[in-house]
């Protein structure tokens, strides 16, 4: 459920060294406010760290040589899909095109690739280290990859974390007008028979609030987490819809 951005409450703040333990949890209302968000460094990227923070709503976000940085901004960029907005051009690309949809057709295709067009623009995070980390928890059912395609041909997508009735997005990419858009609206479309009730986006932009993403409070965001993601548990839906290995046509379908 999203709310009104409301201030989260004050304490003390701290950046937290991650041990070796995977299961450290830094307090979510303690991180920096310079830079903001900032709440852990050190640790790893292996599978159970990963699937521990998320489930608290952390996220690493970092460039090398820099340690592994971890992330809870006090406002967090979401999505309920039911509220994605399809702009006029939109629908009527979706309606003249021969559009299809597949889930982890080509995982390691579609990180690399947002990694290679980031890096050709503004540079990027998803770094050989990441690739690997995703890449771990895609062979683990927990990330996942939604890659549009038309005429056959791939013409965007995204990748991100699953978990519970939450999907945690990462990034997306365009290589044909709307690619990624189309993706994320037939992705929003099939949410309810998913159990996702909630996208993480976490960092606001004007493409995102574009497709109907709104800011979410830290305690609002906290209080989804442990509503939407009681347990740290992949999603079954998800991971039986990409285990059919089938290619899906998507209608535009009037309200």
């Amino acid at each position: 459920m999203q709310d009104t951005p409301k201030k989260s409450r004050k304490c003390a703040e701290e950046l937290v060294l991650l041990s070796e333990s995977p299961y450290d949890t830094p307090n979510p209302f303690k991180a920096l406010s310079d830079p903001e968000g900032l709440s852990a460094v050190g640790g790893d990227l292996k599978p159970e760290r990963l699937i521990h923070l998320y489930q608290h709503g952390f996220f690493p976000w970092y460039s090398d040589p820099d340690p592994i940085l971890w992330w809870h901004p006090l406002e967090r960029c979401t999505l309920v899909p039911e509220h994605f907005h399809a702009s006029r051009s939109l629908k009527k690309c979706i309606r003249n095109g021969e559009w299809t949809w597949r889930i982890n057709n080509n995982f390691l295709q579609t990180i690399k690739t947002c990694s290679e067009l980031r890096a050709q623009k503004e540079g990027t995070w998803i770094s050989d280290e990441i690739i690997e980390a995703y890449s771990n928890l895609n062979r683990m059912g927990y990330a996942f990859s939604v890659e549009a395609y038309l005429n056959q041909k791939l013409a965007g997508g995204f990748y991100g974390v699953a978990m519970g009735n939450m999907f945690f997005g990462e990034s997306m990419f365009s290589l044909l007008p709307n690619g990624s858009k189309v993706a994320l609206w037939q992705f929003c479309q099939m949410a309810n028979k998913l159990g996702i009730e909630l996208i993480d986006c976490q960092v606001e932009s004007d493409h995102l609030l574009s497709l109907g993403a709104q800011m979410m409070s830290k305690e609002a965001f906290v209080a989804n987490l442990q509503k939407y993601v009681t347990k740290p548990t992949s999603n079954a839906q998800l991971n039986q819809l990409a285990s059919q290995n089938r290619t899906h046509l998507i209608e535009f379908k009037t309200d």
